[in-house]
């Protein structure tokens, strides 16, 4: 049964977007029909959705547990309530997603992909995603202790020369030994999102996420940077196993807030003085395990106390910390051009955003066309504010940092003019 059913009064509710796209690329499925029910009770359906033509439904909200749940570690209640989702689409096999966690007042996403049928008549093949509890409600092992600072003079071993935001990273699901575990490859900023969302909740102190999302990706990237795994063979960048790496879930629903966040500060990871390569940020969750590095539900309670994401990062890593950030991006056609670009702006950078927007739009028909002319006027700025409303940002109509990067992200999706690999 539900926990949802074992609310207490007063009822609180988050609220549920799902996004659909095809496995054949970044193109999003309109008219798609979504189901939701509560896990465990699929015959309870609470809603029914039509994707429009950006592949997206309509906000939602849906009961969810006391937000008191994902304040304190000591409560025993699921602080998320779970609901089933299935989907539907003329020419594409069905998805279903059983578990996707809500979490009060915050707004999840549901990514869904779609994989076109591959002959009229041909035989259905069922996407079944389970989204297993979150990290800290459910039992997983613990953290195996490393060293934050990876030796890296070694005969033979492999070490980028510099700090590179990769595009992708492959993601190993189980652990490192485990030969019948499939890889996948998933986005950098997808893959962090995930982390994040698996890792902690929604729900805590935005200087609590910012700060535990720098400890994600500084982990992620030392991984990256040293080449770990490959180093010992094996073909991937990091594992799901959260003995050896960090938890990552296929299929699962994200926040709006982390993806934010995430987007605002992709580039970033943490340095000591004199250490070329990202720290490798150690943590755990500060209640049930704990660890010389950071505390989840420490870092929680000094969120709410007011302490700014750094002061948490020094807190558990010492006063030498400091944030690093990263110009070497890879996968995008042009780097950031170093300020916003809003109405008046003029030259080539503004001409490059109007190309790829154009671009995006063929397969986001909700962007408008524009003038490919590089002068950034009212028409310009509208484009841009749709865009922001479809992929998450907020809809101001300047392109600044994570609008330009987002626009790049999408623009290579939909030309794909980069391939994993």
């Amino acid at each position: 049964m539900s926990k949802i059913k074992q609310a207490e009064s007063p009822a609180y509710s988050g609220n549920l977007t799902v996004n659909v796209t095809s496995s054949t690329g970044l193109i999003p499925v309109s008219n798609a029909t979504i189901t939701i029910s509560l896990t465990g009770a699929p015959d309870s359906v609470l809603e029914t959705l039509t994707t429009d033509s950006s592949g997206q439904t309509q906000t939602v909200s849906l009961p969810a547990p006391n937000i008191s749940y994902s304040s304190n570690p000591d409560s025993t209640q699921q602080p998320y309530s779970e609901y089933d989702i299935t989907v539907t689409a003329p020419g594409y096999e069905p998805v279903s997603v059983s578990g996707t966690e809500i979490l009060p007042e915050v707004n999840a996403i549901q990514p869904i992909t779609m994989t076109p049928i591959e002959e009229e008549g041909s035989e259905s093949a069922d996407e079944n995603v389970v989204i297993p509890d979150h990290t800290l409600y459910g039992d997983y092992p613990p953290k195996i202790p490393e060293a934050e600072i990876k030796p890296t003079d070694e005969s033979g071993e492999i070490v980028l020369s510099r700090v590179v935001i990769p595009e992708y990273v492959i993601v190993h699901d189980g652990p490192p030994q485990d030969s019948g575990a499939p890889n996948y490859y998933v986005r950098y900023t997808d893959y962090i999102k995930n982390v994040v969302s698996s890792e902690i909740y929604a729900t805590w102190p935005e200087n609590t996420i910012y700060a535990n999302t720098l400890a994600i990706m500084s982990f992620t990237l030392n991984r990256v940077y040293t080449e770990w795994y490959r180093n010992q063979g094996y073909n991937f960048t990091i594992t799901s196993s959260t003995a050896y790496d960090q938890k990552w879930i296929y299929g699962r629903n994200i926040y709006e807030n982390v993806s934010r966040i995430v987007d605002t500060i992709f580039a970033n990871y943490l340095s000591r003085p004199g250490v070329k390569q990202p720290i490798f940020t150690s943590y755990c969750d500060g209640s049930r395990t704990t660890c010389s590095g950071l505390s989840q539900w420490g870092s929680k309670y000094l969120g709410d106390q007011g302490y700014t994401p750094i002061e948490i990062i020094r807190y558990y890593y010492g006063n030498d910390m400091y944030i690093n950030s990263s110009q070497y991006i890879s996968g995008v056609p042009s780097s950031w051009p170093g300020y916003d670009l809003n109405i008046g702006a003029s030259g080539q950078k503004v001409l490059q955003l109007q190309q790829q927007l154009n671009r995006i739009s063929q397969n986001y028909p909700a962007i408008p066309k524009i003038d490919e002319d590089g002068i950034y006027g009212s028409g310009t700025a509208e484009a841009v504010r749709v865009f922001q409303r479809v992929f998450g940002l907020p809809a101001t109509g300047i392109v600044d940092y994570p609008t330009w990067y987002k626009i790049s992200e999408i623009y290579v999706g939909v030309s794909r003019i980069a391939e994993p690999g």
